[in-house]
């Protein structure tokens, strides 16, 4: 079904996070606590708000009708129109709520891909704002579980914190929203210390930097400016670490 169930959304979009309900409740029948009981709510709220819509469609003029007026002799029927309309509009609310409180049971869990389903269903349905509330929910989660790493990337790490910290960091950029304000530069701020590290063990190792490798760049705060290629440098940073990790002979513990 494609033509609006309502004023506010498809009928295929209102049943996207019911579906997701379903699919958690199918998917492991010993969830329970906090997590089934939102499941159920936000089922519970789909279905009135269907029904809700399903009287508006009903009661609202046919193809090719004119709408009511309030001098028709429906008048009675445009009113119920009204509150049907209505019905939908605060129940549509209503599962905006449920779906942020299944988010939080879900942010609770780490299952951040569910998260970010009901981000994109929200976002969808025109509630830009309220998207853009759980995923900024769903980057503090993250940056808070990969936070112990992070705090500990200095120019002195070890072979194994050095190895430690790129993962940390690349699973920041991996499982935070992009949208998440300043995500690329709170990752870029730490790559000068974590190529400086990397720079420290090659000599270490009496390894030559190439003429091509940006190591040193990056540890003098090179691309502190330009925090849209985070990716790149921290790239960069990894493959010249991993290549001493491969080097025979060499202690990267």
């Amino acid at each position: 079904m494609t033509e609006a169930a309502s004023p506010y959304l498809a009928l295929r979009q209102a049943v996207r996070p019911a579906i997701l309900a379903c699919r958690l409740l199918a998917g492991d029948q010993e969830r329970a606590g906090k997590l089934a009981t939102e499941c159920e709510d936000l089922l519970f709220l789909s279905a009135e708000l269907l029904k809700a819509a399903g009287r508006a469609r009903l009661l609202g003029p046919g193809p090719g009708q004119a709408p009511l007026g309030p001098n028709d002799d429906g008048g009675e029927r445009q009113a119920q129109l009204v509150d049907a309309y209505a019905d939908a509009g605060l129940l549509w609310a209503k599962v905006v709520g449920s779906c942020l409180a299944l988010a939080g049971a879900l942010i609770e869990r780490g299952d951040w891909d569910d998260v970010r389903a009901l981000a994109s269903f929200l976002a969808s349905s025109g509630e830009e704002t309220a998207a853009a509330e759980l995923r900024l929910v769903l980057g503090n989660a993250i940056w808070q579980r990969h936070s112990e790493q992070l705090r500990v990337i200095s120019n002195t790490m070890s072979p194994a914190a050095i190895g430690g910290a790129i993962s940390a960091l690349r699973a920041v950029l991996r499982e935070v929203p992009e949208e998440y304000p300043d995500r690329n530069r709170e990752v870029n701020r730490f790559l000068p210390p974590l190529a400086a590290a990397v720079g420290a063990l090659m000599r270490e190792q009496q390894v030559e930097i190439p003429y091509h490798s940006r190591v040193e760049h990056i540890a003098t705060g090179g691309v502190a400016k330009y925090p849209d290629i985070v990716a790149m440098s921290l790239d960069e940073l990894a493959a010249e670490f991993e290549g001493l990790c491969r080097r025979p002979d060499r202690d990267t513990t």
